[in-house]
């Protein structure tokens, strides 16, 4: 599977993004995929989740009710749409995919984009 992820930018607080991954594979439709950033200086951090089916969604306590995740197994996509956002927000993020089961640590996902940069100025 390969991952290419788009719709960064340079955004003031409480503008909105979206961000997209586009996956290449027949197999989209199988795999978990998840958000995650990671700021200078820091670990990279779960954001957001959802399962195959798309049914079920996780987000981590600091984007609850901002960002939102999706996806479209007909068109290999999944999305993040972010609102409200904060200066605290700025990170590269990064979709990653693995078969199936969601988790919560980088360490367990399989494969990765290259990672697309949000800025958001205070």
């Amino acid at each position: 599977v390969q991952l290419v992820e788009s719709g960064g930018g340079l955004v003031q607080a409480g503008d909105s993004l979206r961000l997209s991954c586009a996956a290449s594979g027949r197999t989209f439709s199988t795999y978990a995929m998840c958000w995650f950033r990671q700021a200078p200086g820091k670990e990279r951090e779960f954001v957001a989740a959802i399962s195959w089916s798309g049914r079920n969604k996780y987000y981590t306590d600091s984007v609850k009710g901002r960002f939102t995740i999706s996806r479209d197994n007909a068109k290999n996509t999944v999305y993040l749409q972010m609102n409200s956002l904060k200066p605290e927000d700025t990170a590269v993020y990064y979709c990653s995919a693995r078969p199936y089961e969601v988790v919560f640590a980088y360490k367990d996902y399989d494969y990765w984009g290259q990672g697309t940069q949000v800025t958001v100025s205070s």
